[in-house]
């Protein structure tokens, strides 16, 4: 079959959901073909290429001064005219006179370009799954805003809200006429469940091909994370912190062979250093930029446990947040300390597949730390007994077989219908 893919993000580019799909889908001779806007990152390059696809530029600007004013001005034009939606749909026209599709599949974090993907899928008559990777929900305030818009404070809340409106307003409007839904969590299938009838779970996961367990001895024991951290309301890594200081105190550790490992960007590693500056623990901080995803599986292998930032879920705080590096975890058989908890599907997850730990207090992180780290001295690396059959769930190339035995259910009802 042939599904014409619409997405706000797409390898090489982060967000590697469509990616992997797109991997398993021409595995199984099916004919995936990608829109996307051109984004400048190079997390997944491993990944481009594999079929055909279109990145729409939307932003010209070199000069940083140009960027911010362009940044606005496509802004204000999306706003109040659906300028990338708009030109979206005017690509996929194009190459949907050009050749036979069966179906559309469009996945986002937030809007953008569903109301794009839904415009094209009602021209032609084809069924829309609109897959929700993010939702705005499910953050703790407003980090699914990826720009401030640096005004006054009481003005910055008043066009955040309105924001917020317009954002739910138009994505709301398509999930209400898609065929499906498909999202990540059991937290968003419930919350989007309102807006239409089907709504299907499909996890992240995993690429079989890149995630499996190597247990290599290793010189230093190493708790390791790879990801954002947009603020301490979504991932708390305080009571890690807090644990760290214990040990610490009590001489358990040294910098010699203890290290917390980050692979993270600049605004996550200022707001760590300044958390461990408060908690005395600097000298085991290990800062590291971004790398490609193709080194993960190295860096994961060689660590000594893998850390899963979060928080509690509840009216306050993040919401049915199941990231990849969670299932990529999983797969290393490496143990996995989640913490702060969010008491809800992580941890229910984690429990599930005998992965790990999720720590509601510093003292949880601390007793886990401290188990495995007297494993690693006495054999030199760490591993665990997963539910290998719970893990395998989350694989890269069965959540292909989900999305494709969805498309052919839609496109025959559409047909029969």
């Amino acid at each position: 079959m042939k599904v014409l893919i619409l997405c706000d993000m797409f390898p090489p580019a982060f967000a590697p959901r469509m990616g992997y799909l797109c991997k398993y889908m021409k595995r199984a001779g099916w004919q995936p073909v990608v829109v996307t806007e051109e984004i400048p990152e190079n997390m997944f390059a491993f990944l481009a290429h594999l079929v055909p696809a279109t990145y729409v530029r939307f932003f010209h600007a070199r000069h940083p001064l140009l960027r911010k004013v362009e940044w606005l001005l496509v802004f204000l034009l999306d706003f109040f005219f659906h300028y990338k939606d708009r030109k979206m749909a005017q690509v996929a026209d194009r190459l949907m006179q050009s050749q036979p599709f069966d179906a559309v599949l469009c996945s986002t974090y937030r809007t953008f370009p569903l109301p794009a993907a839904l415009r094209v899928a009602k021209k032609y008559r084809l069924p829309l799954i609109a897959d929700l990777r993010d939702i705005v929900e499910q953050y703790a305030a407003d980090e699914y805003i990826s720009k401030s818009f640096h005004t006054v404070p009481w003005l910055d809340r008043q066009i955040t809200l309105r924001y917020r409106r317009h954002l739910l307003r138009n994505r709301n409007r398509v999930l209400r006429q898609a065929a499906c839904i498909t999202t990540v969590s059991p937290w968003h299938v419930e919350t989007l469940s309102p807006y239409n009838p089907d709504v299907r779970l499909i996890y992240n996961g995993y690429d079989p091909e890149l995630f499996f367990p190597e247990h290599p001895r290793t010189p230093r024991f190493l708790l390791t994370y790879t990801g954002r951290i947009l603020s301490f309301g979504i991932r708390d890594p305080r009571p890690l912190l807090e644990a760290v200081s214990r040990l610490t105190e009590e001489q358990r550790i040294e910098p010699e062979h203890f290290a917390l490992v980050w692979y993270v960007d600049d605004h996550s590693r200022r707001l760590l250093s300044e958390a461990a500056e408060m908690y005395h623990v600097e000298k085991f901080m290990e800062y590291h930029p971004y790398v490609g995803a193709d080194r993960i599986p190295d860096i994961l292998h060689h660590s000594s446990i893998l850390l899963q930032i979060a928080n509690k879920c509840d009216e306050n705080g993040p919401k049915g947040i199941m990231s990849t590096k969670l299932f990529e975890a999983m797969a290393t058989e490496k143990p996995l300390l989640c913490v702060r908890s969010d008491e809800s599907c992580l941890e229910q997850t984690i429990r599930e597949t005998r992965t790990g730990a999720s720590a509601r207090t510093a003292d949880d992180a601390y007793r886990f730390i401290l188990a495995h780290y007297q494993i690693w001295k006495q054999q030199g690396y760490t591993a665990i007994e997963p539910d290998r059959a719970a893990v395998q769930r989350f694989s890269r190339s069965k959540q292909a077989e989900q999305f494709m035995q969805l498309i052919t259910e839609l496109t025959n009802n559409s047909q029969n219908g």
